[in-house]
């Protein structure tokens, strides 16, 4: 890692250098980690306090495995190599981040939005793929250690780097700003997430776009024109960066998807159109009508990026989706689409479209949507109300808060509904082979918020 030498560090964190031998100070470290289980000979392990696991407790067992020098809070009794004590590690997270980020030469394109980053994501890394050495977010790594965790990815090989930045209130988009620094940021979306925190729809967006003073001068924002939040970014408030509209209207955007097919589970045919004139057939392999703004999003940034339509095209049909982030699960029994990492009203509604696309019974088991603040029960309800009248033949609704979606679902006719306080009582009900809820052949949507464990349900249906 460029100039990650054990004096540049402890600089970087403002940390105080103990138990360090002379001869190891001006070595650069292979890798920065927080998990002890991943270090490698010469890396830097940060040591950090969790809820149920304290990273001080593995300092000695990361030196046994050959740790250049361990970020810690407190020194150990016998440290057995060089301890950089800081007063707060996460905080020497971001910093040591932040300044890595001023060591690598390297362009990079911020991916931000309340609903569909990660995917978003997944496509735009897949399209660069085509003509760059990129590397990306593993998973949805997104927050205020996710991100610098990226970061310390990079390597002196890579040509672009791909980050998706996750917040959940005020100060934090600023703060990963700082870090990243990005040469591009896409915006997909503003839609109502963490309004605990956030408030509305204007307190997200105002949250969302604190990054822009750290776009680079030079640089672009991208933005979804079919937003209206996202609208208002003009060359005012983008400070004089370059503002490229992506969507389907060939009149607004400067970046559209036209003659658009839908191809079931299999994802979807359009054509992408670009400002030069030029314009060229592809296909996104993931399934959803929203899953074309993911991916006409991805053509504007290839295109900004330099490459040709037929690499765009290429780098496009190789993407794929992440485990629990609509994921298909072609199972002996069941279709399952795997959706259950994270869910809000916007990304509930577009996942039930999906399930429209498929050709046989339709099955949808949606869970409570966390940190909605005082408008949940309402929002729960509206969704209730949308699946009921989007052509699911069985709907399941499972938690505290999905009761909302359950007693406004069942004011409509023709459409089998079910109600269970719990994913171990659903999971029972399921196993009952009398009780006959499934059926060979079904296609299941499988989505709540994260903290249902809902990924226990899936397992359930593929087993």
């Amino acid at each position: 890692m460029r100039n990650m030498t054990i004096e540049a560090i402890a600089e970087a964190v403002g940390g105080t250098i103990e138990n360090g031998a002379r001869s190891d100070m001006t070595k650069e470290a292979t890798s920065v980690v927080i998990d002890s289980r991943q270090i490698e000979e010469g890396g830097i392990f940060v040591a950090t306090k969790g809820e149920r696991v304290d990273g001080h407790s593995f300092i000695d067992q990361v030196f046994d495995n050959g740790a250049l020098a361990v970020i810690c809070e407190k020194l150990p009794d016998k440290p057995k190599g060089c301890c950089i004590v800081v007063e707060d590690s996460f905080v020497a997270i971001r910093k040591l981040a932040e300044y890595y980020r001023r060591q690598v030469s390297i362009r990079i394109v911020a991916i931000v939005g309340s609903v569909g980053k990660t995917s978003t994501k997944e496509i735009v890394a897949s399209v660069l793929s085509a003509h760059y050495e990129v590397v990306r977010t593993k998973g949805n790594f997104n927050n205020e250690v996710g991100v610098p965790l990226t970061i310390f990815d990079i390597r002196d090989g890579h040509e672009v780097a791909v980050v998706e930045m996750g917040i959940s209130d005020f100060g934090e988009m600023e703060r990963l700003g700082q870090i990243v620094r990005p040469d591009i940021a896409l915006y997909t979306n503003i839609g109502p997430c963490h309004l605990e925190q956030l408030q509305d729809l204007d307190g997200v967006f105002r949250a969302k776009t604190e990054l822009i003073p750290y776009i680079s001068p030079t640089g672009t924002i991208v933005i979804n024109g079919q937003d209206e939040k996202l609208a208002a970014i003009d060359e005012e408030m983008a400070q004089g960066r370059r503002v490229v509209r992506y969507g389907k209207e060939s009149k607004r955007d400067d970046v559209y998807a036209s003659n658009i097919e839908n191809l079931g589970l299999d994802g979807s045919k359009f054509t992408a159109n670009f400002p030069d004139g030029s314009h060229y057939d592809m296909t996104v392999p993931l399934p959803g009508y929203h899953m074309v703004d993911n991916a006409i999003a991805a053509a504007a940034v290839g295109f900004l990026m330099g490459l040709n339509l037929e690499e765009i095209r290429r780098g496009m049909s190789g993407a794929e989706q992440l485990s629990g982030r609509g994921h298909i699960i072609h199972g002996e029994k069941y279709t399952i689409v795997d959706d259950c990492y994270n869910a809000n009203p916007k990304s509930m509604c577009a996942a039930i479209d999906t399930l429209g696309y498929a050709v046989s019974r339709k099955v949808a088991i949606l869970g409570d949507m966390f940190e909605l603040g005082e408008e949940s029960d309402k929002l729960h309800g509206s969704v209730g109300d949308y699946a009921a009248s989007a052509g699911v033949d069985s709907l399941i609704f499972v938690g505290a808060s999905a009761k909302f979606m359950y007693e406004h679902a069942r004011l409509h006719e023709d459409v089998e509904i079910r109600y269970y306080p719990n994913k171990e009582l659903l999971i029972k009900a399921l196993s009952d082979e009398n009780a006959r809820i499934l059926k060979p052949g079904d296609t299941i949507l499988v989505k709540a918020s994260h903290g249902m464990g809902f990924s226990e349900v899936v397992e359930f249906l593929d087993r």
